[in-house]
Parts: C-alpha cells; structure tokens; sequence
C-alpha cells in the first residue's frame, strides 16, 4: 500500500480541521519498512486554549442529551467500525505492525466494546435511600464530571482509545484525545466514524504535538476536570502527580510484567504451546502479555522444548503478508530495548534458549526469545520487556512461586495453569494483581473490569466500573414541606 492510501491526520476542534501545512510536523513511520507512510501536526499553545473552551461548550449540551441519544450515536459508530473494519485494519498494520488478523480482531473488539457500553450507558442509575424524617425524600444522582482528557498508547491504538472515548461519551462528558505519535490512523478513524455516526462537533477533539505541553497546559486548565491515562509507570506516575497537584480525577492503566504459575498437574507441551501463542501477539507489546513463565519442576522439563519448538515455528515479517504470524516492533527504540535486556542477561548467566537477535536490516524486527533464568535477579525479571521475550524459571512450592510473582511493585494481569481446584483457588487469592486468569486467557472483554494495583495502576475500563470515574455523586436530601 502507498502512502497515498493512508489517512490524512489532523488536529480536529469543534469541527475544524487542522492539517501539518506549514506548522511543525512529525513523520509517521511503517515499521515493517521505515518508509514514511505521512505527516502529523503539533497543537501550539492557542489551540489547546481553544480546544477546551470549544469542549466545555460542547459538554454543556451533550450532558443534557438524552442517555438514549448518546446511546444510538454509539451504537451507529459501532455499525461504522464494523462496515469500514478491512480498511481500518490495513491502517493498523501499516503504521503498527501488527499482523492483519490482529489487527482486524482489534478493530472488531473495538466496536463490540462500543456496543456494550452504549447500552450500559443508559443504565448509569442512582437510587433513594429511605429517610429518617417523614417528608424527607433522599436522592442519589450521577452526572458526567465535564471536559476530559485521554491519552492514549500506541500497542492497541484502537481499541484502547475506544475504551476511553465510549466510556467518556457514553457518560456525558466531552474528551479531548490524543493518541500516540507512532500510530495515528486509529485516531482518526474513530474521530471521522464518530462525525458521521452524528457526534456533535466539539464533543470529542483530536490533539497531537508535545506531550509535555498538552498534559502541562490541560491537566493545569480549570476546565479539564478528568485523565484517563494508558502507558508506561514512569509517565503514568508523572501525570497522576500532575493530576494530583490539581486535584483532577485519573484513571491509570500503567505497565505489568504478568506472572504465570504453570504447575506440574498440566499438560505441559499443550500450556506451552497455548502460552507461545499469547506471548507473541502484537510482538509481545501488550500489558497484559504473559511474562515471567514460574513453571514447577516436574513440568519444566518438558515446558521449555515445546516452547522453544512454538517460537521458533512463528512466521516473523511485514503484518500485510498473510503468512506473518508476528510484525515487527513499532519503532526502532524498541529494538535496542531487547538488545540491552538480552545482554543483561547473558552477562549474569542466563540462556538463551532461541532468539536474541533482531532480523534483517529493513524495518524493526525482533526474534521471538526465550531466555531460562535461574533466579529473579537479572534485569528481564525485573523489567516489563514490553516485545517477543519470555523468561522462564523453576519453582517447586506454591508459596515459592506466590512469593516470586509478588516479588515486583507492578500489580496488572497474571495468569495460572492448574489442574487442582485447590492450588487455583490459592494463587487466586494470593496473587497481587488487578485481574487473574485461571487456565485460559479471559482478560479484556467489555463487560469486565480492566485495571491493575499498585504500580500498575488504579481504576478500571471495561465492565460496570467503567463510568465510575466519569461521574461524580451527588446527595439531595429535600423536606417536603420548608421549615417554619
């Protein structure tokens, strides 16, 4: 596909649109390649300004639409999704990498996760709490909390913008969006669906430019009353305190580093094989990705030969070819990223059981690699690698192995293989993390929450508790009759 087929991406503002002409503009790389595919804009400080007054102006109109109304614009951006997802698709693997099934599956989660929040947006109820006086009624209400702010990554540029603009829209609020620099045709698809579902214009807008400058100038801003945030700890910590200083509402959906407990009561090979197959979508960068491979020691023998034997079945290469079974990584900082961590390892004595190397010399590939560490202290195990390297390790007891998981600040998804109801009822319990999967990778669904603990986080997206952060609570008490 030529560039010419790619979206133009622009700065969106209550209808107007503002293109990189003659303004600073950033390139927008194919990673499979390094051509460039376009040219994005940089909002300066005056728009950002206009931006939120045009949202706030849009906010005073939209929180008094109808539930009902909100809910059919959704439902038609839904139907859009799904009608444009081939060429949708094509984008995401253009400018992320990933393979074109993945990236047509993300397209369909996407619009399914749209649908369910539209529907459970009109049942965002309050209730009446019985009065202790007679002629007292007491009312809880919820109303959408304003202007927000999300900012989304560059992993599942789609479907994790979306679950930040169905859950705000759906709410009440207005958003502005900006998406990562790496990967802009998703934003641009939602914002161009969502007009013609019939959003009204200033509802949502598209910010790109200097992430220090938008997050500074918005979470600052008076007006801006919400962040909801997906990335990296470190910049998830720098925003919350941000967020903070301002007392600003925030949703954080920062980094992992899952452990999986695969115990010795499994089929070992078929774990194996079933855990290959989720390590290595979208390259490994996921966050919920299964990491750190615990395996006990009457499984682990026969663990690692299979797992080798899957990663180094995977068809690596450009996401357009049908035969790829896994794309490149987005950008070549990630890249040097697996190189550094591989060395670290080697240096402390782990193995490299298959890979280790990045593939050829066009575009920003990386060979699926398994390295077998003996204990948790090289940087790997220490480190979300956040691409195609899984480390795996012996344990022997369960507490050894809860022990081991806990063992890191992050605190998001984990994963656990057992055949024994008891061994999984007590990792379920004793593992650390915002979401467990027991047996099969259930994570991630919309009707389910999606978040993590302590550093990995707070707050969810997905489920019931997804509005919870876009709407404030609000206690009318009223007597019937007024005081004499």
């Amino acid at each position: 596909m030529s560039s010419a087929d790619y979206p133009r991406i622009e700065i969106i503002i209550g209808g107007k649109r503002i293109g990189p002409e003659d303004r600073v503009a950033r390139s927008v790389i194919n990673p499979a390649t390094g051509a460039e595919l376009g040219t994005m804009p940089a909002i300066t400080a005056a728009e950002l300004e206009q931006a939120v007054q045009v949202s706030q102006a849009a906010f005073e109109h939209w929180r008094d639409r109808p539930a009902l109304d909100r809910s059919g614009i959704l439902r038609r951006f839904a139907d859009l999704l799904r009608r444009d997802e081939a060429q949708i698709a094509r984008h995401l693997t253009l400018d992320m990498g990933k393979p074109l099934a993945e990236a047509l599956a993300e397209v369909r989660s996407a619009a399914d996760y749209v649908d369910w929040h539209a529907e459970e947006g009109r049942r965002v109820y309050g209730r009446i709490i019985p009065a202790r006086a007679a002629g007292v009624q007491q009312l809880v209400t919820r109303e959408p909390v304003g202007v927000c702010l999300a900012i989304a990554p560059w992993n599942f540029p789609l479907s994790q913008s979306i679950r930040k603009v169905a859950n705000a829209l759906a709410a009440g609020c207005s958003l502005l969006l900006k998406g990562a620099t790496e990967t802009p045709s998703a934003i641009m698809a939602i914002a161009n669906r969502l007009e013609e579902a019939g959003l009204p214009d200033g509802v949502l807008s598209i910010l790109w430019g200097d992430p220090a400058l938008i997050a500074d100038t918005l979470l600052a801003h008076p007006l801006v009353k919400k962040i909801s945030f997906t990335g990296s700890v470190p910049v998830g910590k720098h925003l919350a305190a941000l967020a903070g200083r301002h007392m600003k509402r925030a949703t954080m959906e920062l980094g992992g580093h899952a452990p999986v407990l695969v115990f010795d009561d499994v089929d070992p090979q078929a774990v194996a094989r079933t855990l290959s197959a989720n390590k290595l979508r979208n390259a490994g960068q996921v966050c919920i990705s299964p990491t750190r491979f615990y395996v006990q020691d009457g499984a682990y023998d026969s663990f690692v030969p299979e797992l080798v034997a899957a990663f180094e079945q995977v068809t690596v290469g450009n996401g357009l070819d049908p035969a790829t079974r896994m794309g490149p990584l987005v950008h070549p900082g990630r890249v040097a990223a697996m190189e550094a961590l591989v060395a670290d390892a080697r240096d402390h004595g782990a193995n490299v059981a298959t890979g280790g190397n990045r593939i050829g010399n066009e575009g920003f590939f990386y060979a699926p690699t398994i390295v077998e560490a003996a204990d948790d202290r090289i940087a790997l195990m220490q480190e979300e690698p956040f691409g195609p390297i899984a480390i795996v390790s012996r344990f022997r007891t369960t507490e050894e192995a809860l022990t081991r998981a806990n063992g890191l600040p992050f605190g998001l998804a984990s994963y656990v293989f057992t055949n024994s109801l008891d061994r999984a009822d007590r990792a379920a319990a004793g593992l650390a993390a915002g979401m467990v999967s027991i047996n099969h990778f259930g994570l991630a669904l919309p009707e389910t929450p999606f978040g993590g603990i302590n550093d990995s986080g707070y707050g969810s997206e997905g489920g019931m508790e997804s509005f919870d952060g876009y709407l404030n609570t609000k206690f009318v008490s009223r007597n019937s009759c007024p005081v004499a």
